[in-house]
């Protein structure tokens, strides 16, 4: 039934992470506080768990990181997500890259996507940045599309707030080269170190 959807609705749908693998005994999406699964509403964010025997039985000597990750018979993953409706789950964020400004919860993902929509991005990487006001604000980091002159920060920004909340939109710009893993991952640990010196 996704081929009769208009093409943005259909891309939004197959571009979710989709449902358990076969070998997978169960996945959920739920608060890693109480244990409880997140009602499938598209919107409740919770952190994906899953349960099988192709999941680890936990860290080598290390009995902390093992009793944080394996809990209850569920591997956290450290993945935040929404639960669709159709049982489709849609991550948002690492656990460790969401962004907290103003007590409000800011998915780095997001912001992600709608810079790298923008004609003269390539390619975005945001993370957050030390603020008094705030705690935290959303710092990008803008690699260009070959060629493509640099934007202005305002024309950024105007770009940014016409498709998300403004709370959301970053503060700080800065333009170069993204630094990458020998397998193409943007360093993000790199990133937010280079915004806390800011």
């Amino acid at each position: 039934e996704w081929n009769a959807l208009p093409a943005d609705e259909r891309f939004a749908k197959m571009a979710r992470q989709g449902v358990a693998y076969p070998m997978v005994e169960a996945v959920t999406v739920a608060d890693p506080k109480t244990m409880i699964p997140v009602p499938r509403d598209g919107t409740t964010v919770g952190e994906i768990m899953l349960r099988s025997n192709t999941v680890m039985k936990g860290y080598l000597k290390n009995e902390a990181a093992t009793a944080k990750t394996l809990v209850g018979n569920w591997c956290l993953s450290g993945d935040l997500a929404v639960w669709h409706p159709d049982g489709a789950i849609e991550i948002k964020d690492r656990s460790k890259d969401i962004i907290i400004s103003g007590g409000e919860n800011i998915s780095s993902l997001e912001v992600e996507e709608v810079l790298t929509q923008h004609p003269a991005v390539m390619l975005a990487a945001v993370v957050a940045r030390p603020d008094e006001t705030w705690g935290e604000t959303p710092c990008a980091f803008l690699e260009l599309k070959p060629g493509a002159p640099r934007p202005d920060d305002k024309e950024v920004i105007a770009f940014c707030r016409a498709r998300m909340a403004r709370f959301k939109v970053p503060k700080t710009f800065v333009y170069g080269t993204l630094p990458k893993t020998s397998t193409g991952k943007i360093q993000k640990f790199m990133l937010r170190e280079q915004a806390g010196a800011l």
